[in-house]
């Protein structure tokens, strides 16, 4: 069961910062967090679950001392965005992915190609998705409702070795795929994508 709306805060680091100082962070079936493990990315993440969007007021005092309670390790603010669920080729049956890696992958679309886009990615991406479904746990594609990146983001879940995980995405036919993204779909050609890979503390 995925969630109706996840809250993505990226925690930039200050270099050397012992990951102990976030020990007293527990994840929970509604939070989750991680540690980026792309290089020169310095960046712990945490995901929040929300069934109803009036469920962000509940913990607002929670989310907003994080600020306060992390000032002495972080490099910058807390970037932060809302994301609601739209499609999953391989559903997540917990509120937040229980893998020990998932990684974040971003587009951004201009909006009047996003129901074309739509179409074209059930017939190519997640096709590569459900045909690896012995490699991905789960894979949901969200949309930002509020943020200062918007766009598309799918959270891919999985377990295992990282290179076995990513070659679906990075062989001839996804690199294909990926062309014909930057060519119709993505705002700013290929330069509106990323991926970065996050493991679970």
């Amino acid at each position: 069961m995925s969630s109706n709306y996840v809250l993505v805060s990226r925690f930039p680091l200050k270099n050397n910062i012992s990951t102990d100082i976030f020990s007293s962070l527990k994840s929970t079936e509604r939070k989750r967090y991680y540690f980026c493990e792309e290089p020169g990315v310095n960046e712990f993440l945490e995901l929040r679950s929300f069934n109803d969007i009036k469920e962000i007021s509940w913990v607002e005092e929670e989310i907003y001392s994080m600020f306060h309670n992390f000032a002495d390790v972080l490099s910058a603010d807390i970037r932060r965005e809302l994301l609601k669920f739209v499609e999953s080729p391989i559903d997540n049956e917990n509120d937040l992915p229980e893998t020990q890696y998932i990684q974040l992958r971003h587009v951004e679309v201009p909006a009047h190609n996003y129901q074309q886009y739509r179409q074209w990615r059930d017939e190519t991406i997640f096709n590569v998705v459900r045909d690896n479904k012995d490699k991905i746990q789960s894979f949901e594609a969200f949309h930002s409702l509020i943020s200062g990146v918007p766009g598309v983001m799918f959270i891919s879940a999985f377990n295992g070795n990282k290179e076995d995980y990513k070659k679906p995405f990075t062989n001839a036919r996804y690199q294909e795929i990926i062309q014909q993204a930057g060519d119709n779909y993505i705002t700013g050609g290929n330069e509106g994508l990323y991926t970065r890979i996050y493991r679970a503390c």
